[in-house]
């Protein structure tokens, strides 16, 4: 977990281009419309939707195009209807690769993410073959130059967090799937900002990976997540603050 959410870090870090900010909307209100079409319209009665119009505020989408992804999902308005699909596979230096897609061609998306598979040396594998690798907790990131860290973990844990931990200039909190809002809702209740708050896939285990690997495996993720389809990319890499440094210079 250590080497991918560094990962993370550093791409959070990144200026955010015309261009990758359209692509990011994109991913956002396909959330949006999905989660709204799944579980309905109204935030307060479905905690997925909650969580992506949560997350696509945090990104400044005006709040029109919020509102017309709802309208999408619920049937309001008329728009293209996607599916959710999950390919897996192992990258460079074995690091197991779990990609969550949302489609309107899922022939075309699985095209496409075996040809990139391709380029960096990857491969696809079959239903289950790394999803078992993995768990689905709540992730919240606070600020850690701005909070005190024993008031974070001690808000966190009350709110049934299970575990915190620093990463640079982060605190990484986790916990269970279902217990997202309440944790995030209790640090916002204490004062504390919160940056960022999803439901994730963890790996139980981590995989080394270093040199040449490293720079393959990162270059890798960025082509996938750079892709319309590919809503999330998860792995279970560990890579050193060392090699990362050298792989994203």
């Amino acid at each position: 977990m250590a080497g991918h959410s560094k990962w993370k870090q550093i791409k959070r870090k990144k200026a955010v281009t015309d261009a990758r900010r359209g692509a990011l909307f994109t991913k956002l209100i396909r959330e949006i419309t999905i989660a709204a079409k799944q579980g309905g319209g109204d935030p307060a009665g479905n905690a997925r939707l909650r969580t992506a119009i949560d997350a696509a505020k945090a990104e400044n989408m005006p709040l029109d195009n919020i509102e017309r992804a709802v309208k999408k999902g619920t049937g309001e308005l008329e728009g293209v209807t996607y599916e959710e699909v999950t390919y897996e596979g192992y990258g460079p230096g074995g690091a197991a690769l779990l990609i969550e897609a949302t489609t309107d061609n899922a022939n075309r998306t699985v095209a496409e993410i075996r040809h990139v598979f391709q380029r960096y040396g990857a491969n696809l594998g079959a239903a289950n073959s790394v999803a078992w690798m993995f768990d689905r907790k709540a992730q919240i990131t606070v600020d850690a130059t701005r909070a005190g860290e024993e008031a974070v973990m001690e808000a966190a844990l009350d709110a049934g967090a299970e575990d915190m931990m620093r990463e640079g200039d982060v605190f990484l909190i986790t916990g269970p799937a279902g217990r997202l809002h309440l944790i995030s809702e209790q640090l916002k209740a204490k004062k504390i900002a919160v940056q960022a708050a999803e439901i994730a896939l963890l790996p139980k285990s981590t995989v080394k990976v270093d040199g040449r690997d490293a720079k393959q495996l990162l270059a890798l993720i960025e082509a996938l997540e750079e892709m319309d389809d590919v809503a999330k990319v998860s792995s279970n890499f560990d890579i050193d603050a060392e090699a990362l440094a050298a792989a994203t210079a």
